[in-house]
């Protein structure tokens, strides 16, 4: 309780500062899910940005010279996720914020059927650590986050695994509020991640990325991605798993397109 006073302390003080003004310019220039967002939300995202900002360690990799655009866009795709959810510890699970200027190679140990281990590179766009900090590629999170409708964004993908980890295990299933989402998690995610299974097998072309296919970790981090980036299609085309990923984040980008739409109509 000590704790939590003493973090919301920091934090109003924090929020009492003007927001930068060219920080505002990097969230409209850059963010395109910023723009469909209403004001409040709006006003709340960039709170928990700063808040993101100011408390993460922010580390360059790859000789990155690291910005201030770079990290109000990482950290505002970061803080989307959160509008709905209560998170007063901001990402507890994140210490550390390592961004570098596009992929990059990461070891991976391989084991041959001799039982010989190897290490070999595998590029990657990002990745989340269970017990440690989260790695971006600038370059394809400033495209991701350019384009709010392609269904690819690598900052969503990552934190959303973190979300995913908060419980102590990267399972694809979150931390609930209900036995009655969990049952309903269990039942939808479950059928829609094995129809993904086999459409991937049969090589068929699908909505959510073939990628989810790999396990029911993936599963979640990649229809985050669909849920924020296509939520129309995937409302029309897989309602249930649309619905308890709305229930879950408690916020339904279907409706913000839709708004957006009869507003400029």
């Amino acid at each position: 309780m000590v704790f939590a006073w003493i973090a919301e302390r920091r934090h109003a003080a924090l929020l009492e500062e003007p927001f930068p003004q060219e920080w505002l310019v990097y969230l409209e220039n850059n963010v395109g899910h910023y723009g469909y967002l209403s004001e409040k939300e709006q006003a709340t995202l960039r709170d928990d940005l700063r808040i993101l900002l100011a408390e993460k360690t922010w580390e360059d990799g790859g000789g990155l010279e690291l910005t201030d655009e770079m990290k109000v866009t990482i950290a505002a795709e970061a803080s989307l996720l959160l509008l709905g959810l209560e998170h007063h510890e901001y990402y507890p699970n994140v210490e550390s914020i390592v961004v570098y200027p596009r992929d990059y190679t990461a070891p991976a140990k391989t084991r041959d059927p001799s039982g010989v281990v190897d290490e070999v590179g595998s590029s990657r766009l990002g990745e989340a650590w269970d017990i440690g900090p989260v790695v971006i590629s600038w370059s394809d999170a400033r495209s991701g986050s350019l384009n709010p409708t392609d269904g690819h964004n690598v900052v969503l993908h990552e934190f959303a695994h973190k979300l995913d980890m908060r419980d102590g295990a990267a399972d694809g299933v979150p931390k609930l509020e209900t036995d009655e989402q969990y049952e309903a998690w269990a039942e939808v995610m479950s059928a829609e991640y094995q129809e993904l299974v086999a459409q991937t097998e049969k090589g068929h072309k699908t909505l959510i990325d073939h990628y989810g296919a790999t396990n029911a970790a993936e599963f979640f981090a990649v229809t985050t991605e669909c849920f924020f980036e296509q939520s129309v299609l995937m409302q029309e085309r897989h309602e249930r798993l649309y619905n308890v990923l709305r229930d879950f984040y408690h916020q339904d980008p279907a409706a913000r397109i839709h708004a957006r739409h009869e507003s400029s109509a």
